[in-house]
């Protein structure tokens, strides 16, 4: 597959993902790239992005919260954002676990006094 030229009213992927670093799990306090739940990002040429993610349990009642935080981390502050509309995928499979944590994420785990 051919690559896209990027152009410079889009979002480059290595932006959208710093940025998404900001967005933190509520309940364990680790931003959601070091945790290992963001699987895979795409931005159009339209400067929206579609980010693949998923969470440490299907069950898990903080999806608004993580969409808000990412809302806040992609398309708020001055100059409306890094990119101008978003949308996440939750995905299931592969199923996370504690070995998609990042080293930087088991460090902060770590720090936190949980043992990984």
């Amino acid at each position: 597959m051919p690559e896209v030229p990027v152009s410079a009213d889009v979002a480059a992927i290595d932006d959208v993902e710093e940025a998404m670093r900001d967005v933190v799990d509520p309940e364990l306090g680790i931003n959601v790239v070091d945790l290992g739940l963001v699987y895979d990002i795409k931005v159009e040429t339209d400067n929206t992005a579609t980010i693949d993610m998923t969470l440490t349990s299907a069950a898990c009642p903080l999806t608004d919260v993580i969409e808000d935080q990412t809302r806040a981390a992609l398309t708020g502050g001055p100059g409306g954002g890094l990119v101008t509309d978003f949308r996440i995928n939750w995905v299931w499979m592969p199923p996370w676990g504690p070995e998609k944590i990042t080293e930087d994420g088991r460090e902060q785990l770590r720090a936190l006094g949980f043992t990984v």
